[in-house]
């Protein structure tokens, strides 16, 4: 009867035990540890299973693991028996799933959470998150590129998840928008404090090369290149280095934008408030050349005072030529205060007003009528330039190249280089023209041959060639033409056969063309003039005399 009871009790427990709830694989339960050796913890996860985890599961990033015999703690069962009739367990896929449940519920909620940096992956860092490991792109790293991220490796700080995919086991976080969130707190409060012409002290954070980022305490101004001197500044770092500290005035605050301007310059005296009196109109200076462009060259007078010589101001010779040809930059030169416009700040200056202009020197030198003597510099379709003494040209129009040829033919005489005598015929200063002649050098052979002759005078000229329409005649060398119907009163002797090469004949001058440089000359004419005195002296035709008697009478009394 004993041995039935206790058969029954037996069957009873059984069906007890394996009516007990055991846990299911694939979730979190709990367990104590009951031993740790061999690098592992031994844990005892009831329901008579125990299993092994690696202490590396217990530890965080960069830590030493937190475990110790009796520590309940809780475990992934992924199996319940293995090959060795032991659970197969895991920290880490607990902590996860516990994160998960975690940052599930904090993404919900819009709030931040804490983890470390503890890893280094294509485009960005790995981040504990207390077991679930997320996902830094390196944009989200700061609010400024981060060259050496050292400094923030296994330290724990919050995070803003922007995305997670449980399926996927996918999580993104952002350090940058906890720090612009503290930033926009600290600026709106900075901001609130500073007012417009307020000076302030920063230090020099960052440097560009349009100005530089200046600290003011938890918010940033900048200070542009412009109002960091009076003077030109080429590039921040000519004045600034990162990590000085400068003393700034508040230009400009943008409520809206948080946006501030800082200024340096303001804080020195303006060199311009003096500028009228230091460099009056027509005075000459002595500065340093900072930058050139193709309009000109800007000068400084002073450190914050530039002036500009406009290229039409730099060479008196040198009209189409770049400023960089006539001057460099860090040259020193002399330069004249041409005007000054206090408004706009500006100061024209001249280069060539320091120097005596040229054409009034070449004026003086060598007054109209002196010889001179220079190179051929150009040949043009109207004359010759010719280079001269000061690095100026004058021209030989081709009707001055020669008294016997045409200008298109004495031209082809000369070629560059050749080095040629002229005669200064005119200097005109105020165009820059220099007139010259070559053909004047031996004087003017017209001139002087014809000097008493006038028209109306009776000259004796020699006859040197016999043509169809006339005669050719010489006078002192000079040579003239007389036309067939100017050969004789009378048209029967209007021959040219009647002369000889080698006659003298008495002619009336009718012309005298110092342009062409020739005589108008005619028998005819002479004829007719002596006729007319004839009849004034002797009498008239009218009163029955006749004309043989009248010229027979003159030349009696000429014989006489």
């Amino acid at each position: 009867m004993a041995q039935n009871t206790s058969m029954e009790e037996f069957e009873a427990l059984l069906n007890e035990s394996f009516e007990m709830d055991t846990p299911n694989e694939g979730s979190v339960v709990k367990g104590k540890v009951i031993a740790v050796e061999a690098g592992q913890a031994i844990i005892d996860v009831g329901y008579k299973m125990e299993g092994r985890v690696d202490l590396k599961e217990f530890a965080n990033p960069g830590e030493a693991p937190d475990i110790a015999v009796g520590d309940e703690v809780e475990v992934y069962l992924r199996s319940a028996e293995n090959a060795r009739g032991e659970a197969v367990i895991s920290r880490e896929m607990a902590r996860r799933e516990e994160a998960w449940d975690r940052l599930e519920k904090a993404y919900a909620d819009d709030q931040r959470v804490e983890g470390a940096i503890f890893g280094r992956v294509k485009g960005g860092f790995t981040v504990d998150l207390g077991g679930a490991v997320a996902f830094l792109p390196g944009s989200q790293v700061d609010v400024r590129p981060v060259r050496d991220a050292g400094p923030l490796m296994g330290l724990k700080q919050p995070f803003q998840i922007l995305k997670m995919d449980r399926r996927r086991g996918n999580i993104v976080v952002s350090r940058r928008a906890i720090l612009e969130e503290s930033r926009a707190e600290q600026r709106a409060e900075v901001i609130a404090n500073l007012t417009e012409g307020q000076t302030v002290e920063g230090v020099v954070k960052n440097i560009t090369e349009y100005g530089a980022f200046v600290d003011l305490g938890g918010v940033d101004g900048l200070l542009h290149v412009t109002d960091m001197a009076w003077r030109r500044v080429n590039h921040p770092s000519e004045i600034l280095s990162i990590g000085e500290t400068v003393n700034v005035q508040v230009i400009k605050i943008n409520k809206e934008t948080h946006r501030i301007s800082l200024g340096m310059k303001q804080l020195q005296e303006d060199p311009w408030d003096l500028v009228g009196a230091k460099y009056p109109l027509s005075t000459v200076h002595k500065g340093r050349v900072t930058n050139i462009t193709d309009y000109g060259a800007f000068v400084e007078l002073e450190p914050g005072v530039e002036g500009l010589v406009h290229v039409s101001e730099m060479s008196w010779t040198k009209k189409n030529v770049h400023p960089g040809k006539i001057v460099s930059t860090s040259q020193e030169v002399d330069v004249m205060v041409l005007e000054i416009d206090q408004a706009k700040r500006r100061v024209s200056l001249g280069l060539k007003q320091t120097m005596r202009n040229p054409w009034e020197v070449f004026a003086e030198t060598y007054p109209e009528g002196t010889e001179v003597e220079g190179e051929v510099k150009n040949i043009t379709e109207f004359g010759l330039f010719i280079g001269l003494d000061g690095d100026i040209d004058g021209m030989v129009h081709l009707s001055d190249l020669s008294w016997d040829e045409r200008g298109e033919e004495a031209i082809q005489s000369y070629k560059k280089g050749d080095v040629v005598q002229a005669v200064v015929s005119e200097v005109d200063v105020d165009k820059e023209r220099i007139s010259l002649s070559i053909k004047a050098l031996g004087g003017d052979k017209f001139a002087e041959a014809v000097g008493g002759v006038k028209r109306g005078s009776i000259i004796t000229v020699n006859v040197t060639a016999i043509e169809e329409g006339g005669v050719e005649v010489e006078f002192e060398g000079m040579k003239s033409f007389i036309r067939r119907s100017d050969l004789s009163r009378d048209r029967a002797e209007q021959r040219p056969d009647r002369f000889s090469v080698g006659d003298k004949i008495d002619v009336r001058v009718t012309n005298v063309d110092s342009k062409s440089r020739r005589l108008g000359l005619s028998i005819k004419a002479r004829e007719i003039a002596e006729e007319k005195e004839a009849v004034q002296q002797y009498g008239s035709s009218d009163s029955g005399a006749s004309l043989g008697d009248i010229l027979g009478a003159a030349l009696k009394g000429d014989n006489e």
